[in-house]
């Protein structure tokens, strides 16, 4: 039986992590074991961070919505209670680009929003 002789191969794979590693500091950027659990370590990060970012954007959305809201007198969720009556189906994203850029369009949907809305009844006591 021949003997296999890695070099090409682990060379390549050497090869492939090195340039995976290229701009970190230290032996983490030109020592195969050091930058192996480097880039290891970055995928996971990286994998982590797809999922926060989600969170992070949806985040953002609410309170930019919820400052433009409360700046016409009513809250965020007062606010998507009355397009949901009113059968408004817009999204957080495209809400908080038109607080930002249409502020007029966006008043339009406050208004919408504050005569769909129900205000709770008050027992007077």
């Amino acid at each position: 039986m021949s003997r296999v002789k890695r070099g090409v191969t682990k060379s390549a794979r050497h090869k492939k992590v090195l340039a995976q590693a290229k701009g970190y500091r230290g032996r983490r950027k030109n020592t195969f074991r050091i930058a192996n659990q480097a880039v290891e370590k970055a995928g996971q990060y990286a994998y982590i961070g797809r999922k926060l970012k989600k969170r992070q954007f949806r985040a953002l959305w609410i309170q930019r919505i919820n400052a433009a809201t409360r700046a016409e007198g009513l809250t965020y969720g007062r606010f998507m209670d009355g397009l949901k009556k009113a059968g408004i189906d817009l999204d957080r994203k495209v809400l908080a680009d038109m607080a930002m850029h249409e502020p007029d369009s966006f008043k339009a949907l406050i208004d919408t929003a504050k005569k769909n809305h129900s205000q709770p009844h008050t027992v007077d006591a």
